[in-house]
């Protein structure tokens, strides 16, 4: 895939750090805003999104909430925490409870973000590809076993 066809979701209350991401990142991107956690869900329902990024402290759920929150339901997108705020016990709970890759702090820095975003974009196909080759061996096991059982039969 190209750097063209990465979908980014940024979730974050602050319009003005919406608009700032979007305007860094709309060139590189295909860029998804959202200013609530309940407007990023319906975006995931709507998108493959393949980076999420949000913000730690929002107004209803904080930002691990919402990533512990969609664990089952949207297990795929490599996600990503900001915040402005170093809190080890949020550290913490980012990695254990929403099974962060990356904790950034803000204001971020423009190429580390865009460097995060491209190496988490890898991890994302590269566990898509792990899944998909996984399918393909059981289907071949599944395969050689009905095989041999036609074998053992006749």
């Amino acid at each position: 895939m190209s750097q063209e066809q990465i979908n980014v979701l940024y979730i974050d209350d602050e319009l003005h750090n919406l608009t700032a991401f979007k305007a860094s990142f709309r060139r590189l991107y295909n860029v998804f805003t959202a200013d609530s956690a309940e407007e990023g869900r319906k975006i995931l329902e709507q998108n493959e999104i393949h980076v999420l990024i949000t913000d730690q402290r929002m107004p209803q759920i904080t930002g691990i909430e919402f990533l512990a929150s969609i664990i089952d339901t949207f297990p795929d997108p490599i996600r990503m925490l900001l915040t402005g705020y170093a809190d080890i016990s949020a550290v913490i709970d980012a990695i254990n409870k929403g099974q962060v890759y990356r904790y950034i702090s803000k204001p971020w820095d423009e190429e580390e973000l865009r460097h995060n975003i491209e190496t988490a974009f890898e991890v994302y196909t590269l566990r898509k590809m792990n899944r998909q080759l996984t399918e393909d061996l059981e289907q071949a096991n599944d395969q050689l076993e009905f095989l041999l059982r036609q074998k053992l039969l006749s």
